[in-house]
């Protein structure tokens, strides 16, 4: 084999176009990875975080026009079997109302639970708020079809009479970082986030928040009854029916002839 020979020149040249090559992938790197710093630290939802006051977030999202004042939003509560909601209406507590309850709630009010009958702690009540903060938009003609599910489960009441705050918030999954998993239709998908997180800007990370569910040990006065302020003002909603159980198909089959 003949080796070819290079001019010193030439070598040189191709010596400081590989450094020079090098160079600039460290500089790209470099300033990759200080882009990323930034969206490591912790942020905010929009000027939003979940510690502020029921009403805040969703008044604010008004502020933002569309489709939003005035629309009463569909939302399912669900709650144990056997316990019994009502909610605040004319200055006071409704007639109790079996589970799963479905009305629907202004967007950036803020609505008044009470929770009776609960299983195993009989005699004790929780008083839940419910802010909805962004509305869903189904198909036309189907906005009753289509509720926000709000689950309050066995462990979340039992915290809030042991005097626990619990803050849920219900978002829309993101269909890009859904799971291709079968989900329960009976069963709500949660998850606990960490300590110091804010559960506003996870779910924000996760797909579109809607609702924020709070429970904890406030209670009403116990001689004056439940107060405006407390009630939040005994905002209007809406009850609608529980969706029909599906009937299932059934196979046709042609009559056959009479003899």
């Amino acid at each position: 084999m003949v080796r070819m020979l290079r001019c010193l020149a030439t070598e040189e040249l191709l010596r400081k176009k590989r450094v020079a090559r090098r160079i600039g992938m460290l500089v790209l790197i470099y300033l990759g990875s200080v882009a990323v710093l930034p969206a490591a630290e912790p942020g905010v939802h929009f000027m939003h975080h979940g510690a502020m006051p029921p009403g805040a977030i969703g008044m604010e999202q008004l502020q933002r026009g569309g489709p939003l004042p005035g629309y009463f939003q569909p939302v399912e509560i669900k709650a144990p079997p056997g316990a019994l909601i009502s909610l605040a209406t004319s200055g006071d507590f409704g007639a109790a109302q079996k589970v799963p309850l479905r009305v629907g709630f202004l967007i950036g009010q803020v609505y008044r639970l009470r929770v009776m009958n609960i299983p195993l702690a009989l005699g004790m009540e929780v008083f839940p708020t419910i802010e909805v903060i962004d509305r869903i938009y189904p198909p036309p003609g189907e906005q009753r079809r289509f509720a926000i599910p709000i689950e309050l489960t066995d462990e979340d009441l039992k915290l809030a009479l042991g005097g626990k705050f619990v803050t849920r918030v219900i978002y829309l999954e993101d269909p890009n970082q859904a799971l291709p998993t079968r989900e329960d239709p009976q069963a709500q998908n949660w998850f606990e986030v960490g300590q110091g997180q804010d559960p506003l800007e996870m779910a924000d990370a996760l797909g579109r928040p809607v609702a924020i569910l709070r429970l904890g040990a406030r209670l009403p006065d116990e001689v004056r009854g439940p107060g405006p302020q407390f009630l939040f003002g005994c905002p209007p909603f809406e009850t609608f029916e529980p969706p029909a159980a599906a009937t299932p198909a059934r196979a046709a089959f042609p009559e056959e002839p009479q003899p």
